[in-house]
């Protein structure tokens, strides 16, 4: 194996599982474990931890593309209808909407809520319709202005996800040390999209850094 070059490993066959049953021996019965803390609505704490979360992580599946896309604002930015219909406001972000136009070809759509410096999760899978209904935007208007829709969800599975991930990757920690110096930023990104130098990354993060707040509404 240690000859072999990174191709030749990524495209070995013989090591690939094809089946469910092959996944069983590997992971075993998860049904009384991961899998039956399961509800289909969410629950008292539940909507607890979506009434403290100011992020979360929406995925999107299409026939013509997958989209993972951040949505964030203050804690409570997203509401309940009820136990089983949650709302979701888009803010301007970047403008792609490739999540928008896989939900009208695919309305279903898993979320992952979190909150800063608590390492548990918690999940719900669903689906979703896009409304601009003028009463649905109104609840959510900050600064005297809507978003451009809301995302309407409707609730098929709801759970709490374990904190290991998080808990490996001490993710608030690190966070807590402030951006690394060596992580690429959108100035970094722009650069290269536009074949320039370290100075023009450096100008288009300060310029970006200046317009964004007014942007964010």
């Amino acid at each position: 194996m240690k000859g072999l070059a990174m191709d030749t490993i990524a495209t070995r066959d013989d090591f690939t599982i094809h089946t469910t049953d092959q996944l069983d021996k590997i992971y075993g019965d998860v049904s009384a474990g991961a899998t039956g803390k399961e509800t289909d609505y969410v629950t008292a704490p539940g909507r607890a931890f979506i009434a403290a979360s100011p992020f979360l992580i929406l995925a999107t599946a299409s026939e013509t593309g997958i989209d993972c896309s951040p949505k964030g604002d203050g804690p409570g930015f997203v509401q309940l209808l009820d136990d089983r219909t949650i709302l979701i406001p888009d803010r301007p972000g970047n403008n792609r909407i490739d999540g928008m136009k896989n939900i009208i070809a695919n309305p279903k759509i898993g979320i992952i809520f979190m909150i800063p410096g608590a390492n548990d999760t918690y999940r719900v899978n669903g689906s979703a319709r896009i409304s601009v209904d003028p009463e649905l935007l109104a609840r959510f208007e900050v600064r005297g202005k809507p978003p451009r829709a809301v995302m309407v969800v409707s609730v098929e599975e709801a759970f709490n996800h374990c904190p290991k991930a998080f808990v490996r990757a001490k993710l608030w920690q690190m966070g807590g040390d402030g951006r690394p110096e060596n992580a690429p930023t959108l100035g970094s990104f722009a650069a290269f999209r536009d074949g320039a130098d370290e100075a023009y990354a450096t100008k288009y993060d300060v310029e970006y850094a200046e317009r964004m707040p007014k942007q964010l509404y």
